[in-house]
């Protein structure tokens, strides 16, 4: 569920949009101008603006988010649909709709603003490890002694955050980090996957942090 901070005068139109996007989970905060704006800047996912407001404008809205901060994505809803008034949406905003739109095609906009802004977790916890994802510094929580990598360990290991959960082939690991074609027999990544084994696993002969998937590849799971 995604907090969403939705400003438009028109009524009608406020409330059914408000009624759709709370029914597929959001929580919508719906104000009909940016005076309230402060109130909320902070506590926001996402914004919805509409460009003809009393006071403030749209335009002028989004971008002082944007100056508060520049990871909340903003979709901007109009009637004026000259590319004049698009392009100067764009200019901060991440996504430009002109009324009338169906519901559904707002909702899918919302959508892939959500999944391709989400917010980070500040920190992260891997079985017996902590990590500050702001400095990616590591702690072993049951010593209490941070674990120090060399520079491609990291990499290696950032590389494996950033894609969490997933199974990754030697390939894509390879390539990922090294920026080079996997070649078959190639013993560079077994050799690092070792090393980080031995600074992570509290059992580097039997990994929970880095397991192995059999026949394609590995995986760090949260």
């Amino acid at each position: 569920m995604a907090h969403i901070l939705y400003i438009e005068d028109e009524k009608e139109i406020g409330q059914w949009v408000t009624e759709d996007l709370t029914g597929r989970g959001h929580q919508v905060t719906w104000l009909i101008s940016g005076s309230e704006l402060e109130t909320y800047i902070n506590d926001i996912d996402l914004a919805i603006l509409d460009i003809m407001l009393p006071g403030l404008d749209g335009f002028s809205i989004g971008k002082r988010i944007k100056k508060a901060n520049q990871e909340t994505p903003i979709v901007m809803l109009s009637a004026r649909s000259a590319v004049e008034d698009k392009i100067e949406g764009l200019s901060f905003a991440d996504d430009y709709v002109t009324k009338p739109f169906h519901p559904d095609e707002l909702a899918a906009r919302v959508d892939v603003l959500l999944r391709r802004f989400q917010k980070k977790e500040d920190t992260l916890e891997i079985g017996h490890l902590h990590i500050d994802m702001k400095s990616l510094v590591i702690i072993n929580k049951n010593t209490d002694a941070e674990i120090l990598l060399t520079g491609k360990q990291f990499q290696l290991f950032q590389y494996f955050l950033r894609h969490l959960n997933q199974i990754l082939t030697k390939e894509q690991l390879y390539e990922g980090v090294w920026g080079e074609q996997y070649m078959e027999g190639d013993k560079t990544l077994m050799v690092h996957i070792r090393y980080l084994r031995e600074k992570m696993e509290e059992n580097p002969a039997k990994p929970t942090i880095i397991e192995t998937i059999r026949g394609i590849g590995y995986r760090v799971k949260k």
